[in-house]
């Protein structure tokens, strides 16, 4: 039996590994038309940072060391310019010496992974200006940013990667602007969550401009000129492109194989092309959302990696092993603070006509009385008629990572925001509090489910009328620091015996500043006569933070310098 795997980055090498564990006897091919293969993709723009200072740490296995560990035959520089599926051959060619050739398969594995988008703007093309992609794009960044220290630099492009790498070329003491076409960073969150960390972004001194398209490049003596379509110019001693990632489905198309709505490689629940002694993994394939049954693609290492295991198993074994598909589940640093996602949020569900109901809450990384907790938020979206959580977002700093982890793992089966409530995790105050801050999602949604609370979100105020009451129930000093225009101050604790001065047969809009005093104060009212009572979902932080970054110019809290 003769395996052939194109690709030898995540997928590709994992599936290569896998092949020869289960079948030791058969002859096993990779091509790989860069140097390196098997290497830590996520680890480079922190070797560029001069986080992870050794480049030999990125390397999870090298050529040499597949080759002796696995009695692989690794062929790097080597590309594949065509698949005869009919004939079962790949024809390649080496890189270094210009020799073409054919080679015969039993069954094949493509892993070619995405390539960069780099838009045909004028200039793109002069020097100074880089896609980051492998461990050559790492090695000319590095060695081009060493000679330019304390120079600008102009990210384009304000996913997960540009972030990053808007970080390390901060750490590195260059002046960092960031531009982004979309109203906000990392396209997979809500804009709620984008907005604390477009605030962490900005007090760090990076310029940050949303909304702002790069119409083109131009040199003037050793500086670029970055272009911008509302006509200004930002200077650069660098440029990162990090505007996005497509499938590589060249070879697929050549080879007539199928491809999908989402324009990857068409691939059924057992990894399986079009072409049934062809299997797909990693990045250039595309499959179900399991929330929302459209075509997806996904980016990322641990999919890919988990694909190739899985792909093997189904070549050596038989079609026996379903893939389930992926919920995108991300983490990442921007700064000080981390970001983490799971599932689909909450405007994707709307996008895709999922009914939902999204609901945020603010708690402590771990017990309050333990020194250095810190606030994170946690954002959800679930199902109003059963519960079913799809999606999570967490914006905070330490235990992030372990908060969504326990989100995805119920977001991948199905499960629901009962589920949280009842979650029991590992306390104690250096770690968590009694009520972990998944508890307290779950309390939370289990709240709105059972009919305990209505919830209004930060941009529902301007739908206020004359029906409506708006109620601070936060203490007079917090206030008068700042406060939302319009509102009333009456502090939970005093609420009971100031029951008269809200007015009834009204709607009343709560807010405190966190949201579990406006909880309170809910149930009071309700319990008390006050028919219509919503609490706003999120609290006073959140509401700051997304008018701030939706109308900065224009609105401020009442009370707080602008």
């Amino acid at each position: 039996m003769k395996y052939i795997i194109i690709g030898a980055v995540a997928g590709g090498a994992s599936a290569a590994a896998r092949l020869r564990r289960l079948n030791e006897k058969a002859e096993i091919l990779i091509f790989e038309k860069g140097e390196y293969i098997s290497y830590a993709n996520c680890g480079l723009p922190y070797y560029i940072g001069d986080v992870i200072t050794d480049r030999n740490k990125l390397f999870v296995q090298t050529a040499a060391s597949f080759r002796q560990r696995f009695n692989i035959d690794v062929r790097i520089s080597t590309e594949v310019t065509g698949i005869d599926p009919g004939s079962k051959t790949v024809s390649a060619k080496n890189l270094l010496t210009g020799e073409t050739y054919t080679e015969s398969y039993d069954k094949l594995v493509l892993s070619p992974g995405a390539e960069p988008i780099r838009p045909p703007l004028p200039g793109i093309s002069l020097p100074g200006i880089f896609t980051l992609r492998n461990v050559t794009d790492t090695d000319h960044i590095k060695s081009y940013v060493s000679q330019r220290s304390g120079g600008k630099a102009v990210v384009i492009g304000a996913g997960f990667i540009g972030l990053e790498m808007a970080e390390n070329l901060h750490e590195l003491g260059m002046e960092v602007s960031v531009i982004e076409m979309g109203n906000q960073v990392l396209a997979p969150v809500d804009f709620p969550v984008a907005a604390l960390v477009q605030q962490q972004i900005r007090s760090k001194g990076v310029d940050l401009r949303l909304s702002s398209a790069v119409t083109g490049f131009e040199k003037e003596n050793d500086t670029l000129k970055v272009l911008l379509k509302d006509g200004s110019a930002l200077d650069a001693d660098v440029v990162i492109l990090s505007i996005g990632v497509r499938p590589d489905t060249r070879l697929a198309l050549s080879a007539g194989l199928r491809l999908g709505p989402a324009k990857g490689i068409w691939v059924n629940e057992y990894l399986q092309t079009s072409s049934p002694d062809i299997y797909a993994v990693g990045d250039a394939i595309e499959f179900a959302n399991p929330i929302t049954g459209q075509s997806m693609n996904t980016y990322l290492a641990g999919p890919a990696n988990k694909q190739g295991r899985i792909c093997a198993n189904n070549i050596v074994l038989g079609n026996k092993h379903p893939y389930q598909g992926a919920i995108n589940t991300a983490i990442v640093k921007v700064f000080d603070m981390t970001v983490a996602t799971a599932g689909t949020a909450g405007k994707h569900l709307k996008a895709a006509g999922i009914n939902h109901i999204v609901s945020t809450n603010h708690s402590g990384s771990h017990a309050g009385y333990y020194p250095g907790a810190r606030q994170m938020m946690i954002q959800i979206a679930f199902s109003p008629e059963d519960g079913r959580l799809y999606s999570a977002q967490i914006a905070g700093y330490e235990g992030v990572d372990k908060r969504i982890d326990i989100l995805a793992s119920v977001i991948k089966r199905a499960g629901t925001i009962y589920e949280l409530s009842e979650f029991e995790h590992a306390y104690a105050p250096p770690y968590s509090s009694a009520k972990d801050p998944v508890n307290m999602a779950g309390f939370i949604a289990e709240n709105i489910l059972q009919g305990r609370l209505n919830i209004f979100y930060w941009n529902d105020l301007g739908d206020s009328d004359d029906n409506s009451y708006l109620l601070d129930v936060r203490t007079a000093g917090e206030f008068k620091a700042g406060h939302i225009e319009g509102a009333a101050n009456i502090p939970v604790d005093e609420i009971r015996e100031r029951l008269d001065e809200i007015p009834a047969g009204k709607r009343i809009d709560i807010y405190c500043e966190a949201g579990l005093r406006g909880y309170l104060a809910n149930r009071i009212l309700q319990q008390n006569g006050f028919n219509e009572v919503f609490n706003l979902s999120g609290g006073y932080i959140l509401w700051k933070a997304c008018q701030q970054e939706s109308k900065p110019a224009v609105v401020k809290p009442v009370g707080v310098p602008a």
